[in-house]
């Protein structure tokens, strides 16, 4: 009995350590694009911006962007996704694909449903955000527009196909 408790003592501060260092240097997602091929992380790491993002055109040089989320079990996940910038305000995007439940469908979209809280990466600086799942299919339409005119079904909500779900990042 003894030495079982030894052994699990032994593996939990193994873990415990393992996270402290992993909180130190953080642990991005693997991957450049969104979708397959990608790998979650937990912390990101990069230079902390304070002051209030009020134009983020800037992003559009960056073809994705790192999402930091809050889990319920109170370790960070990370994932890539996409971005579109639209008169200067910022939205997160995420493609279900069809028959995919949202939000159960993808863990951070559920992770920001119950906690909107994030953090994004673009280059090495970190911006602390809320997150809002756009429903108004009126500002839907006009930040999907430029690139519905490649790809008209970006538009369409409830199809049989894939649905592009869109987060406005607003200042914490």
């Amino acid at each position: 009995m003894r030495m079982l408790a030894k052994i699990v003592g032994a593996v939990l501060v193994c873990l415990v350590l393992a996270l402290v260092v992993l909180r130190i240097t953080g642990f991005s997602p693997i991957g450049d694009i969104p979708g397959p091929g990608n790998y979650p992380g937990l912390w990101l790491s990069g230079e902390v911006v304070t002051t209030p993002v009020t134009d983020w055109s800037f992003a559009s040089q960056y073809k994705t962007d790192k999402v930091q989320t809050r889990t319920w079990y109170m370790i960070p996940h990370s994932v890539t996704t996409g971005s579109i910038v639209h008169n200067g305000q910022l939205y997160l995007t995420s493609m279900f694909a069809a028959g995919v439940p949202f939000p159960e469908g993808k863990s951070w979209v559920m992770n920001v449903m119950r906690d909107p809280h994030v953090r994004i990466r673009f280059g090495n600086k970190l911006y602390d955000g809320v997150l809002s799942h756009v429903t108004d299919p009126d500002e839907r339409a006009a930040v999907l527009a430029p690139r519905a005119k490649q790809n008209p079904r970006l538009l369409a909500s409830n199809t049989d196909g894939p649905v592009l779900h869109l987060f406005r990042v607003l200042p914490q």
